[in-house]
């Protein structure tokens, strides 16, 4: 099923795959594709048949450069004309509830990153739980180079995942990152053969579409959660949603299964 053809959408056995769609513009995001994206990620996070999510792009020069430059020129050639400062409007009503629906999604987003992943391309980038990146791939952050600062969620993910003082150097100095480097920074969780991409993306968001969701769902939001509270909240927190863990039938499937010496089949609640 396809919400746009600049955005493709299919469930199987679990697993939401979304795929950016235009290839031909290095998958950049023109308000359509904006559209689509937004509507689709929503869809797949609050679809409880849905228990992970797989965020790729079609073609293998680029996952995503950002920002469609070309319809953003005109954009703001408008705004001048009318004073309207419409165009950047584009933050609050599309880059924002897709990174809120990513990184808020109760069940886990892998991104199979298959060329270069450019401004709001690495911010949906750092929302997903897992990279999966092609040994091809390049990262930039390109904000400053376009005399922007950053958004889509990358002044929070970034300093997080690759800590403040590197994340300073990668959002002034703007520069292609590539595939081993974006590793060892932690913006690659694992680097794969470009061949090879697709196969292992799938196989790793199918095993997370197999797994306790619940569980899942849990340690998302206790990561979430711990990078911002202190150790006595964050124990707090903890407590809370080992109940919730604890409750599930898969918690239930996984001691059974244990203790009988069988492989778990869970039901991802």
């Amino acid at each position: 099923m396809s919400m746009a053809d600049t955005v493709l959408y299919e469930v199987s056995d679990g697993l939401a795959t979304i795929t950016l769609n235009r290839p031909e513009a290095m998958n950049a995001l023109n308000i359509e594709t904006k559209v689509a994206l937004r509507d689709a990620v929503r869809s797949a996070a609050a679809d409880d048949a849905v228990r992970a999510v797989l965020l790729t792009a079609a073609g293998d020069r680029a996952f995503c450069v950002g920002q469609d430059l070309k319809e953003h020129i005109g954009l703001l050639a408008a705004d001048r004309e009318t004073g309207s400062g419409q165009t950047m409007s584009t933050v609050r009503e599309h880059y924002n509830p897709i990174v809120r629906a990513l990184a808020g999604a109760e069940k886990p987003v892998v991104a199979a990153v298959n060329g270069v992943a450019a401004g709001a391309g690495l911010g949906f980038a750092l929302a997903a739980d897992y990279r999966i990146v092609a040994d091809t791939a390049t990262f930039n952050t390109s904000f400053a180079g376009v005399a922007l600062t950053a958004d889509s969620g990358i002044s929070w993910t970034l300093p997080r995942v690759v800590g403040p003082g590197r994340a300073a150097d990668l959002l002034l100095f703007p520069r292609s990152v590539g595939a081993q480097e974006a590793y060892e920074l932690g913006i690659a969780t694992r680097v794969v053969p470009a061949a090879d991409l697709r196969a292992e993306a799938e196989r790793t968001a199918r095993a997370l579409a197999a797994g306790p969701t619940v569980a899942y769902a849990a340690l998302k939001e206790a990561m979430a959660y711990g990078l911002t509270h202190s150790l006595s909240e964050t124990l707090d927190k903890e407590d809370e949603l080992q109940s919730r863990a604890g409750a599930s039938e898969d918690h239930a499937i996984a001691v059974r299964a244990f203790v009988e010496k069988e492989k778990p089949k869970y039901l991802g609640r």
